[in-house]
């Protein structure tokens, strides 16, 4: 997994009106739970950027005034629903010792069968919800579709991944190859020429 270091102030007030101020000043409100107790920070916004804007999962290093470092993931983001601005962020403290839930973005690799026929691949799960260690979470989930064939899906009870415990339906369907009209057409004409 990716990581990515941040710093955070403590915030002494907490409540809408004390978050309102800090947004005002340009400042992003944030609760750190998980850990001994729960921590209220503030950071800016260019600060929680590259965290923010992106489909990648990071292992986070927050360090807090300069006194105290821990290691989270962001749990949560609040956006305004007009003007797209962070409104709050919540982050989970991670520990060697216990799994945490996450989303983790799925890359199909390979080149499917039911392509080389003439078929269309859709990924229809872009993020899949894993449980594991902190060290055994990848960058991303590879998914491999090289055997999937024409009109063929690819649900979750058809893959798995190195200690990590998937928690999605079984039925849900991660990729699938469609038929095309040209690969319609091209059956239909290898049939005409079998008989």
């Amino acid at each position: 997994m990716k990581t990515i270091d941040i710093k955070v102030h403590r915030r002494d007030k907490t409540g809408k009106s004390d978050s309102r101020k800090l947004r005002k000043q340009g400042y992003v409100p944030c609760v750190i739970y998980g850990g001994k107790e729960n921590i209220h920070c503030y950071t800016t916004e260019k600060e929680l950027k590259d965290l923010i804007y992106t489909p990648e999962v990071f292992l986070i290093n927050i360090d807090i005034d300069g006194e105290k470092k821990i290691q989270a993931i962001k749990k949560e983001a609040q956006f305004h629903p007009v003007t797209d601005r962070i409104l709050h962020v919540d982050f989970l403290e991670v520990y060697e010792d216990r799994p945490v839930k996450v989303y983790m973005p799925v890359k199909l690799v390979g080149f499917a069968k039911g392509v080389q026929a003439g078929g269309q691949l859709y990924q229809l799960m872009r993020y899949i919800k894993v449980k594991g260690l902190v060290k055994h979470i990848p960058e991303h989930l590879e998914v491999d579709v090289t055997d999937l064939g024409l009109g063929k899906s690819l649900k979750i009870s058809d893959i798995k991944f190195d200690n990590l415990e998937i928690l999605e339906p079984p039925s849900a369907v991660v990729a699938l190859v469609k038929l095309t009209r040209a690969a319609i057409s091209r059956m239909q004409e290898e049939a005409k020429q079998q008989k």
